[in-house]
């Protein structure tokens, strides 16, 4: 578990560091989204029941994307903040899921630029995920902690094109997960006994798509709208664990709306 450990904090620091270095920047050119998703979920945690349940979820996503200064300014900074409602039923309609989870991402994307309407951006992402799940019908174990911690690669294709003399730029992501660590109780482990009697001592689990794969994908198109612009788009979300027999996922899949700002933040001279 230490060896984990280190190698996790070991991929973690170029991130953090870089993030501490570009935290000031002279000249930006940022963009801000907003954006809602409502779409289908289907989940699985077989602490709580062997059944697969499915529903709604609705999901805020807000997204902070700005250029830094490293290798020639070919490297921006994205910051995504997910927070996630759901609402599944189990196949016999007696019993349901209710679920509230946050998911913070930071990557760092190196720039190609392809041709003058393609770029592609490709770079390491960490992530934390937290939240829970809690079941109505169940007396002994009701609810379930969701903790982990992500090292993923992520990849960009932005391309630009007219449409009805409009510029419109198509964007697709994807996110997967590398390495990471997730909290799990053990197959027939409560809660009360990792935590007041003190007997959590492989509740920790190193977790790798060898386990269960792990992968975000957003599809988006930005229109522009005024003096910002439309998005559009969609975006499907895996999560799934297997650790200590205990096997869980979210599948999901949402039509997102939201709009983008881009605005630029210059210093004075004398402050450069």
């Amino acid at each position: 578990m230490h060896k984990v450990l280190t190698i996790l904090l070991f991929l973690l620091i170029p991130i953090l560091s870089f993030a501490q270095e570009n935290s000031v920047n002279p000249l930006s050119l940022r963009s801000h989204s907003t954006m809602l998703g409502i779409g289908s979920n289907n989940q699985l945690d077989t602490y709580l029941s062997p059944l697969e349940y499915t529903g709604t979820e609705v999901r805020f996503i807000q997204e902070n994307i700005k250029p830094t200064r490293l290798l020639s300014g070919r490297v921006s900074m994205q910051n995504i903040i997910q927070a996630n409602f759901s609402y599944t039923k189990s196949p016999t309609k007696d019993s349901k899921y209710l679920s509230g989870l946050l998911d913070w991402s930071l990557a760092l994307h190196y720039k190609w630029q392809i041709t003058p309407a393609l770029r592609i951006m490709a770079g390491p992402q960490l992530g934390m995920h937290g939240g829970g799940i809690y079941n109505t019908r169940n007396g002994n174990n009701p609810a379930q902690l969701r903790l982990a911690l992500d090292i993923n690669a992520s990849g960009l294709a932005v391309y630009q094109f007219q449409l009805f003399k409009r510029s419109i730029e198509a964007r697709y992501q994807l996110d997967f997960l590398l390495a990471g660590m997730v909290f799990s109780p053990e197959y027939g482990q409560s809660y009360y006994e990792i935590f007041s009697l003190d007997q959590g001592k492989h509740n920790v689990c190193f977790n790798s798509p060898f386990s269960a794969v792990t992968a975000n994908q957003m599809l988006t198109l930005d229109i522009p709208l005024g003096t910002a612009k439309l998005r559009l788009g969609v975006e499907n979300v895996i999560r799934q664990t297997h650790v200590n027999e205990l096997k869980t996922h979210d599948w999901t899949w949402l039509f997102l709306v939201g709009y983008v700002k881009q605005f630029s933040l210059i210093k004075p001279q004398h402050e450069r």
